[in-house]
């Protein structure tokens, strides 16, 4: 089960109204027999600690459901790039990683420059570092940076 190395040093995160109704319903029904369970239980932590927001006020540069992302791992140094995704939305080339995944959940909420640690169920570190929110469909992002503008 993913936990978090401190609650103290968790960073403050954000989460529009519209995934957190989304999220919730995804923390509620999944059962304690399905292998995320934990990951599971660590997102609905998350969301209970979220600062919640409208859409239309959401900072331009926090990690949202289908936000495409850069990051970092700082355990290996390693730069990654992807979009968060609900259950179901994954690929196999890992380009879209599931909010339920430690991963996705680890990053969902977050703000560019901000930095995430947890232990691993072996006891292990991982930890992430929001790079950039390349995409967020929320909108103003995209029209900000003179990308695509989404719909929420």
């Amino acid at each position: 089960m993913p936990v978090p190395a401190s609650l103290e040093e968790r960073p403050p995160i954000v989460i529009p109204t519209t995934d957190l109704r989304s999220l919730r319903e995804i923390v509620t029904a999944t059962r304690p027999s399905d292998p995320r369970a934990a990951v599971a239980a660590w997102l609905a932590e998350e969301l209970d600690r979220a600062a919640v927001v409208a859409p239309e006020v959401l900072p331009p540069r926090v990690v949202t459901m289908h936000a495409q992302v850069s990051y970092r791992d700082d355990v290996t140094d390693q730069v990654g790039r992807m979009t968060l995704v609900y259950p179901g939305e994954e690929d196999a080339e890992g380009q879209a990683i599931s909010v339920l995944s430690s991963v996705g959940a680890a990053l969902v909420g977050l703000s560019e420059g901000q930095s995430i640690r947890w232990r691993t169920p072996s006891g292990g570190l991982r930890g992430l570092t929001v790079l950039r929110v390349l995409f967020q469909p929320y909108g103003r992002l995209g029209a900000s940076d003179g990308g695509p503008r989404a719909r929420p």
